[in-house]
């Protein structure tokens, strides 16, 4: 048998990879540094219950706006530039949110930064996916949300080390009566300044990846999209990909129109279904606010609450580590079952513990299971399903109005949790509990849909499963 003349390079893939995923790191740090500041910055702006849902949910007003022109930015500029665009804007806001002097300046610049985080989220794993050959196409789409829960873990320990700082700095200079002042005043800037390194990092590292070679063929650079994909993985799968990429681009039609086609609208309906539940299962409140959570409800100190949510973040990445090694073994479908009987039965458990007030060990127990089962379910996997099941030409849009659904329901579930939480009522009826109830439900409503209406994609190219929907 002839060899190929090129073999690929899993080096050269796993390089591109990496970089691109910083994307999901930054979007990951940018969204879990709010969980360290939010008790602080509560004392500093002296924040109402709704004015601290807006300071937490804020930066996804930004993403809500990034996701409605960071479609076209794709589909116009490719990935590649929507990235450097990104990066720009974390370090924008990583700068200015950290040197505000209202709650009006740090909101503007939390949603410069949500306009990078809107672009990042649904860029960085389409355009993974549009360069990983099948095989492996799923485990390196997981890569990045194994960078977004290794952001989040960084920023987490973070947070923690800058909360020791400042209470060292109080306890040396006398001041017992108030542990919390240098971070009330400083702590909680230097938490977010501290965005800045990850942003510059892809920034600078961007201009060295290649385009996405669909994004090229896309755009009558065929030959250069084939070296590429040579260089990836060998002239055969160079060759093979671009008959597929080019037959699916020749009877695409680059309108959206083409997204209410009879097939095309249940893939449309099955993205933003699975991005809403996604979010509703109520995942970020426990990454923004754990710390809170511990400490009101758990009772304990503000460094002991820090450190379990370290613990939360490493929970996060294991779990993740296990979805990367199994969705391409196991599939798409059995993993988010199993991931949603787990979210659910915790949420019942942690929802159980607080109406019988049993509250201590067993709620961080709880919480960690609940963590686990998402993170190596339906966190890496929706946005493995995401990226692969829309048409190459309008991928970029469709995902945009997918993730946009995403951050809505983001916005929604982070802006009422304090709310329901510090809700006299309902702590009277259900002793916190309520919120982990509600959560619940959606888990089960998760497991319909994925039942019901998601395709197996495991094993098939994006032209394959393009033709499907067909």
């Amino acid at each position: 048998m002839k060899e190929n003349k090129s073999k690929g390079n899993l080096f050269y893939l796993t390089s591109i990879v990496l970089v691109a995923a910083l994307g999901g790191l930054l979007f990951g740090y940018d969204t879990a540094v709010i969980a360290g500041a939010i008790g602080f910055l509560k004392l500093h702006f002296n924040l109402t219950p709704v004015m601290m849902g807006w300071a937490a949910s804020s930066a996804l007003v930004g993403c809500f706006l990034g996701l409605t022109f960071s479609g076209p930015l794709n589909d116009k500029f490719g990935r590649k530039t929507a990235l450097i665009v990104a990066a720009a804007l974390f370090l924008i806001s990583a700068i200015g949110s950290s040197i505000p002097h209202s709650l009006t300046e740090f909101v503007i610049y939390r949603m410069i930064g949500g306009l990078g985080v809107g672009i990042a989220s649904m860029t960085s794993p389409m355009y993974i996916a549009e360069i990983s050959p099948k095989r492996i196409r799923g485990r390196m789409v997981c890569l990045n949300q194994l960078a977004i829960v290794s952001g989040m873990l960084i920023v987490y320990f973070v947070n923690y080390y800058i909360t020791g700082h400042g209470e060292a700095i109080d306890l040396q200079a006398g001041i017992i009566n108030d542990p919390e002042k240098w971070n009330v005043a400083y702590g909680w800037r230097w938490m977010f300044g501290s965005e800045s390194l990850p942003a510059v990092a892809l920034l600078v590292l961007m201009f060295f990846v290649p385009k996405s070679p669909r994004w090229l063929a896309k755009q009558n650079l065929s030959d250069k999209a084939f070296k590429i994909l040579a260089r990836v993985d060998g002239d055969d799968f160079a060759k093979t990909e671009m008959v597929e990429i080019e037959n699916a681009i020749a009877e695409e039609s680059p309108s959206l129109k083409q997204l209410l086609k009879p097939g095309m609208r249940i893939a449309l309906f099955i993205g933003i279904a699975l991005a809403v539940l996604q979010q509703v299962v109520g995942i970020n409140v426990f990454l923004y606010y754990a710390p809170e959570i511990f400490k009101s409800v758990v009772g304990t100190k503000t460094d002991i609450a820090m450190m379990q949510t370290v613990v939360v973040g490493g929970v996060n990445l294991v779990f993740t580590i296990i979805a990367i090694w199994t969705v391409d073994k196991l599939g798409r479908k059995p993993l988010m079952y199993i991931g949603s009987v787990g979210m659910g039965i915790s949420l019942v458990a942690a929802g159980l513990a607080f109406f019988f007030h049993q509250t201590g060990i067993f709620v961080l127990i709880c919480v960690l299971c609940y963590i686990a089962s998402f993170a190596m379910s339906v966190g890496p996997v929706v946005w493995v399903i995401l990226s692969e099941i829309f048409p190459t030409k309008i991928r970029g849009r469709a995902m945009a109005i997918a993730t946009f659904f995403l951050w809505v329901a983001n916005f929604i579930v982070s802006q009422t949790f304090p709310m329901m939480n510090e809700n006299k009522f309902l702590i009277d009826k259900f002793n916190h509990g309520f919120p982990f109830f509600i959560y619940s439900v959606f888990c089960v409503i998760l497991i319909f849909v994925v039942w019901k209406f998601v395709p197996e994609t495991k094993g098939k190219s994006l032209e394959e499963i393009e033709r499907y929907w067909k």
